[in-house]
């Protein structure tokens, strides 16, 4: 419920994503007193599981946004065990952890060994179909391609095809990599986005080496808490980490708070008008906000700020679930879902076997697909009604799958200002944003250093961390 007239808190938080949930949980344990404003009705952000009974013993689980973490980057799961939340995490099935390329309209299997989209494994890379003979010794030349060794920042097209050439980039990085960032790769930083192989060309001398090497440790993990899958969600869905941390944190909650100016006073203090008429003042104002939220509330305060944050370009994405009866998908599902090269020229971007890829996601007997479209490949798509969505998706799992069956439902989700998006400089426009905040003023989340849970989580916690060093 609202408490109008807010009159002081040492912290305000704006917005109540991931990101602001995570910085009111650690200025929580800091000891710090706060209040969280969010503008709906909800929280969680892009966080949302819907639940729908009446086909089994169990219901389906349908994500609305992202369907779990990535365990590599720990802040996501550890956020979950300071929760009290390690026994519902929930490991993929990676007895049947196979990806399916989309290639000439055929799906044929990632080859075994791959990381990312390096080959670690020899004969397997060599086997394959999905990558011709001159890709192969192109990719191979990795191991002997001089590293770049200054620091610039440059795209990822120009990385994978510096390093592994442009087969490899158009049949595994911009369908793998791109695709998280629903962005182009002609376009996306490769600092901003995946520094780490820049750090392994450099450490290493090439990304095959590197990879072996990360792929000898990872064989035997240092931290027995670890999730033993690549990707973790939870039982229930990931709006358990959303319900855990809203039902723990003390402070003050308050939704349907939309923050309409920040006024600062003589004191260093900033003064919030909210839009129920109430004003709160404040030591310190976190933003989690997506960026052209956070550059209207800088306008008058931090000009170049808002300026910089208004640079920073958005994509609409969506997502439409479908589930049938099994028998039903003629497939076997064996494997976490298909990726879709743009050469393919589709349009969807992936598949999703939601009902493989993790436990207790539908009925017995049942089969639960997520299918992705927009995004920077396919903007326009966003243009049509959700009838000649859901009519696109069928079509596409016709022909992809050879699913002929109704759908026995469809959940259609859309994401008007889903994806921020890393151009080269990225790095250089966020620390150009910092660089002229005012002193207790911050902004965080999405928009800037990992679009991610754990990121999210991440980037919350440091921040609290700085706050917490500045007392």
């Amino acid at each position: 419920m609202n408490t109008p007239h807010l009159e002081y808190t040492t912290v305000a938080i704006i917005g109540g994503g991931i990101t602001g949930l995570s910085a009111a949980w650690y200025l929580q344990k800091a000891g710090i007193d706060y209040t969280l404003l969010e503008a709906s009705e909800r929280w969680g952000g892009k966080i949302r599981t819907e639940y729908l009974d009446g086909y089994g013993e169990q219901p389906f689980v349908i994500e609305t946004g992202p369907d779990s973490m990535l365990a590599q980057k720990p802040w996501g799961w550890q956020l979950a065990d300071e929760l009290g939340l390690a026994s519902r995490l929930l490991g993929t099935n990676d007895e049947q952890r196979n990806i399916y390329v989309l290639n000439k309209g055929k799906l044929m299997l990632m080859p075994d060994g791959l990381m990312l989209i390096v080959p670690t494994k020899f004969m397997p890379f060599v086997r394959t179909n999905l990558i011709s003979p001159l890709g192969k010794l192109r990719m191979g030349l990795d191991l002997f391609i001089r590293p770049k060794r200054d620091d610039k920042d440059e795209t990822l097209a120009e990385f994978i095809g510096r390093r592994l050439g442009k087969e490899a980039l158009d049949k595994l990085a911009e369908p793998l990599l791109a695709g998280i960032y629903s962005a182009e790769p002609e376009r996306l930083s490769i600092m901003a986005t995946f520094p780490r192989f820049r750090a392994m060309e450099q450490k290493y001398g090439s990304l095959t080496r590197g990879m072996i090497a990360v792929r000898k440790n990872h064989a035997t993990p240092s931290n027995n808490h670890a999730p033993k899958t690549v990707f973790v969600s939870f039982i229930n869905g990931m709006n358990e980490l959303v319900d855990a941390l809203v039902s723990q944190l003390t402070g003050s909650l308050q939704l349907e708070s939309s923050v309409e100016n920040i006024i600062p006073a003589a004191d260093g203090s900033y003064t919030l008008s909210l839009s129920d008429g109430s004003r709160l003042t404040a030591s310190k104002v976190i933003m989690t906000t997506p960026a052209n939220v956070s550059a209207s509330l800088l306008n008058t305060l931090a000009p170049e700020s808002a300026q910089q944050l208004k640079q920073i370009r958005y994509v609409a994405t969506g997502t439409a679930s479908l589930a049938f009866r099994r028998e039903d998908v003629p497939h076997p599902l064996d494997g976490f879902g298909v990726v879709i090269p743009r050469t393919e020229r589709r349009r969807i971007n992936a598949l999703t076997w939601t009902s493989t890829k993790f436990k207790c996601r539908a009925p017995d007997n049942h089969a639960l697909l997520r299918v992705f479209f927009g995004g920077s490949r396919n903007p326009d798509i966003m243009q049509c009604t959700d009838e000649e969505l859901v009519a696109i998706a069928r079509e596409e799992l016709r022909d992809i799958l050879g699913v002929q069956a109704e759908p026995l439902f469809h959940r259609l989700y859309r994401w008007p200002r889903a994806n921020p998006q890393y151009d080269v400089g990225h790095l250089e426009r966020i620390a150009t944003i910092e660089d002229h905040l005012p002193d207790g003023i911050y902004v965080t989340g999405s928009a800037f250093r990992g679009i991610g849970v754990p990121d999210c989580v991440y980037q919350a916690r440091q921040l609290v961390e700085k706050i917490t060093q500045q007392k």
